[in-house]
């Protein structure tokens, strides 16, 4: 029993991811109040004249993310999360108890996970807005990509953090470095440090490193294969760089990514360079939303270009098609090089 006063409802904008007409000011304030009184009223709250909760056992911790330090009395019990690699890592941690929302689902959800995701209430096909993720009164909002947290659209990790919300992104857009597998693994330990499941993550990892283990003993001493990255683009080639995790996933999959010198984790190369590196196999990245075009609609694009006609990859008609999120700091990657050392080398047995 809680003696909190009830909070009179906000009314919510029909369409979560458009603000209805009210000032946002005013939305912000309404929605902070009714937060911070049913803040008050939880068990893990305090109310008036009563001490503040004493830590769970194992915290406080205090993490370190992006430069943002957060400090965990216990594990958050209410989460936001925005882009579907972080909602399918809290899910594969067995978190979903701790979910209230997520948004902006990129690909076809794994299938042993898919159950789950559906149940939880979709706040938007994209970033929903700093009102709605309110409504939902998460005491921790979970980014996949930056934008998660634009400052623009009133999102910033500050704009959270005044209003009681912790926030975590991921580490992958923690700054323009080289990410690689031990990123992924990073996550997954930190983000059951956070929610007190530390045995839970330290086996996920060791079952994602299996895959890749196993995935790399398939490729054996085979030949490596050429790859070129397409993500999207038609005057230019939009691909993976250096940089980026679709090098290093290649890589452990018996191949080697054509334009692995690109000091980027994406950028634009010219179709003549694609033509010069000659790549054997082209990894498509697929967007589940259509938003840079169907796999059918990239491959007959490639297709159809005369310059790109003697390019070995085109001439024997050789792609691999990756969702996005597989590419990405999350439990897809090791799925990923899997799916990579299928398509690099089908000779090889699996």
């Amino acid at each position: 029993m809680h003696d909190c006063p009830p909070v009179a409802p906000t009314p919510s904008p029909s369409d979560s991811r458009r603000p209805g007409r009210r000032s946002p000011h005013a939305v912000v304030i309404a929605l902070l109040a009714s937060v911070i009184l049913l803040a008050g009223c939880g068990p893990s709250g305090t109310t008036a004249g009563k001490p503040p909760a004493r830590p769970a056992p194992g915290f406080p911790v205090t993490i370190d993310n992006c430069g943002v330090k957060v400090t965990y009395d216990r594990p958050p019990s209410r989460v936001v999360t925005i882009h579907q690699q972080t909602a399918e890592l809290m899910l594969a941690l067995g978190l979903r108890d701790r979910m209230v929302g997520t948004a902006f689902p990129d690909s076809a959800v794994l299938p042993e996970l898919r159950e789950e995701y559906e149940s939880i209430p979709e706040l938007g096909k994209r970033e929903p807005s700093f009102e709605t993720i309110l409504e939902a009164g998460p005491d921790l909002v979970y980014g996949g990509y930056a934008s998660a947290f634009d400052e623009k659209q009133g999102r910033s990790r500050k704009a959270f953090a005044d209003a009681g919300i912790s926030t975590h992104l991921n580490r992958e857009y923690c700054g323009k470095r080289r990410v690689t597998m031990k990123d992924t693994y990073d996550e997954i330990t930190t983000i059951g440090t956070i929610f007190g499941v530390p045995d839970r993550a330290r086996a996920l990892v060791a079952d994602l490193k299996d895959r890749v283990t196993r995935a790399a003993a398939r490729v054996g001493d085979a030949p490596e294969v050429s790859v070129f990255v397409y993500d999207s683009g038609d005057k230019t080639a939009f691909t993976a760089g250096g940089r980026s995790l679709g090098t290093e996933l290649i890589r452990l999959a018996g191949g080697r990514n054509v334009f692995a010198d690109l000091d980027d984790v994406f950028g634009d190369v010219s179709w003549e360079q694609v033509v010069a590196r000659a790549p054997e196999v082209i990894a498509i990245y697929d967007y589940a939303d259509d938003s840079a075009g169907s796999i059918g609609q990239k491959k007959k694009f490639l297709l159809s270009r005369p310059a790109l006609a003697d390019v070995p990859a085109i001439r024997d008609k050789r792609f691999v098609v990756l969702p996005l999120t597989a590419t990405l700091v999350g439990i897809r990657s090791a799925y990923a090089v899997e799916d990579l050392a299928r398509g690099l080398h089908p000779e090889n047995p699996a």
